[in-house]
């Protein structure tokens, strides 16, 4: 066989069910040929964000593998990449290259020297008898150490030869977890004791090690509340008496006050990367660092105590520490935290409870969330908001519960990135409802991949805020631009388009409607059906946030 052929060979013994392509690209007939299915999308960097979709919520067990054309392909996938970077998922990107002669010449791609610096590990196949071992690095990137993209460059020449069988000796390389030191754990287990006011900090490598379970037994056994970064959403569930909720920038007030008052930070399966989209930190605490990346440590954040390893097998290191210790008051503690949080909550939804009851009509953002998050059989379902306004509105106010029930994403923020998102959530979970609430201007980004949901199928609905403008930088960013020139106005009938691209297209306009509009949208998708509902709503600027 040659190159290429050996690659889809290697995928099918990886378990590899499909393949997100755009537009051509040799291994998409290979992989057909060996039963890997491929799904062609409208663009290259849809298919990367699908394929994020699909590994975000398999926990490094499955991975979504992308390929892509060389040159321009190559170059239109970087966005997703990008977002895949920031966030730590790991996806397997193939893309085509140009001939080995040609490598060097102005102004051929090299995607290998390209996408250094928005990848985790990045090689080409510069000889046929490499192809066993390059994949094999690949797959053991993948599923070890800090989470990224990873990506294999098959230059078109080499690929195209036949590989020599003496080079074929693959074998799926092993998942390998590393667990901190014992006396680590100890200092930290004490230090988590002794603290007046702690709080757990939970990231998204809580939900890519499977370590929910373990998470909430160390809150209840500590009594300590725990607060979920926007990747992290979904972590512990946020009916516990001991959630503070979730937050990008926006948050709850619960969150906003525990993290302003405590004393000790313990962050699990997190980077504690400052950013514009994340809570801060501020100075004078102590910090408690699990992490699997040994770089994280001490990279923004002065870190008292280091943890280097699996962010289950670390908690539940932990947990046996806490049984070693005395900790005789928590279960006290625990009980009057919890209090101290339902009234926090309540004072905080009580502020907010006449916009997200509100009749305004237009629909009021928040209304629309609320209509969502009370519509929905959470459980069973999968919900994520795409960039800009959708992001901060929905992550304080939408209840996650089970593991993976809300894919956050967003340290850096491709609009429209919800849509093929969700198309992989719901290839890695068809028996989920999976729904992304979008603006108008994310829609112009991905919209047409509308209709790759329904082709592949991967019935899924779209809810979108058509409030005809950018509600992120309304009402005072760039009025005269605005004025004179509508700048950032956007119109259009977002249902009709839907229903052209062989979607289902709702329309809502009044505030009676949304709720049986989500309704009929559950039974759609169960009967097949993708769906977009056209939300005539508002341009809510309000934020659940304490730093404007």
């Amino acid at each position: 066989m040659n190159g290429i052929e050996a690659i889809a060979a290697i995928l099918k013994a990886e378990g590899v069910e499909w393949l997100a392509c755009y537009p051509s690209n040799p291994l998409i007939e290979a992989a057909a040929q060996v039963g890997i299915r491929p799904i062609n999308f409208r663009h290259e960097r849809g298919a990367v964000m699908a394929a994020d979709g699909y590994s975000r919520t398999s926990g490094r067990r499955r991975f979504g593998v992308v390929a892509v054309q060389s040159q321009a392909g190559a170059e239109n996938a970087m966005g997703g990449l990008a977002q895949a970077y920031a966030d730590n998922i790991p996806i397997l990107v193939l893309p085509g290259g140009v001939r080995l002669d040609q490598l060097a010449v102005r102004p051929n791609f090299s995607a290998a020297r390209n996408y250094q610096g928005l990848v985790k590990h990045v090689e080409a196949i510069y000889r046929p008898d490499q192809v066993a071992a390059v994949m094999r690095r690949a797959f053991h990137a993948l599923r070890n150490g800090p989470p990224g993209p990873v990506v294999v460059e098959m230059l078109e020449d080499v690929c195209s030869q036949e590989v020599p069988e003496a080079a074929m000796d693959y074998r799926p390389p092993q998942v390998m977890r590393q667990v901190p030191a014992t006396v680590d754990i100890d200092e930290a287990v004490k230090k988590l004791l002794q603290a007046e006011k702690p709080v757990i900090w939970a990231g998204g490598g809580v939900l890519l090690a499977g370590a929910s379970a373990a998470l909430r037994e160390l809150a209840e056994r500590t009594g300590t509340p725990v607060f979920c970064t926007m990747p992290g959403k979904s972590a512990f569930d946020e009916r516990h008496p001991l959630s503070l909720g979730a937050g990008s920038r926006a948050t709850t007030l619960p969150a906003h006050r525990w993290l302003q008052e405590s004393d000790l930070i313990f962050a699990v399966g997190s980077s504690l990367t400052r950013g514009p989209y994340c809570q801060p930190i501020l100075p004078g605490k102590v910090i408690i660092h699990n992490t699997v990346n040994p770089d994280d440590i001490n990279k923004d954040e002065s870190v008292d105590v280091g943890l280097i390893g699996d962010a289950r097998l670390t908690l539940e290191a932990m947990v046996e520490s806490v049984k070693r210790q005395n900790n005789s008051d928590r279960a006290a503690r625990g009980r009057h935290t919890a209090a101290a949080i339902a009234a926090c909550r309540k004072q905080w939804l009580e502020e907010w409870m006449p916009l997200l009851t509100s009749d305004e009509e237009p629909l009021n953002t928040y209304r629309i969330i609320h209509a969502i998050d009370t519509a929905l059989d959470r459980e069973n379902s999968i919900v994520t908001h795409d960039a800009g306004a959708p992001r901060d509105s929905i992550v304080p106010f939408y209840t996650a519960t089970v593991p993976n029930s809300y894919i956050g994403w967003g340290k850096t923020t491709h609009l429209g990135f919800g849509l093929p998102l969700m198309i992989g959530a719901k290839l890695a979970h068809p028996d989920k409802f999976c729904l992304n609430l979008m603006g108008d201007g994310a829609f112009g980004m991905s919209g047409l991949d509308l209709e790759t949901a329904v082709r592949a199928p991967a019935p899924i609905t779209t809810v979108l805020l058509n409030n005809g403008g950018m509600a992120t930088y309304a009402p005072g960013s760039f009025p005269t631009a605005r004025k004179q020139f509508r700048v950032s106005h956007m119109v259009g009938d977002y249902a009709k388009i839907a229903d052209g691209l062989g979607a289902v297209g709702l329309t809502v306009t009044r505030t009676a409607e949304m709720v049986p509009a989500l309704q009929r949208a559950q039974k759609l998708n169960a009967d097949g059906q993708t769906v977009l509902i056209d939300v005539h709503s508002n341009l809510e600027a309000r934020r659940s946030r304490w730093d404007r």
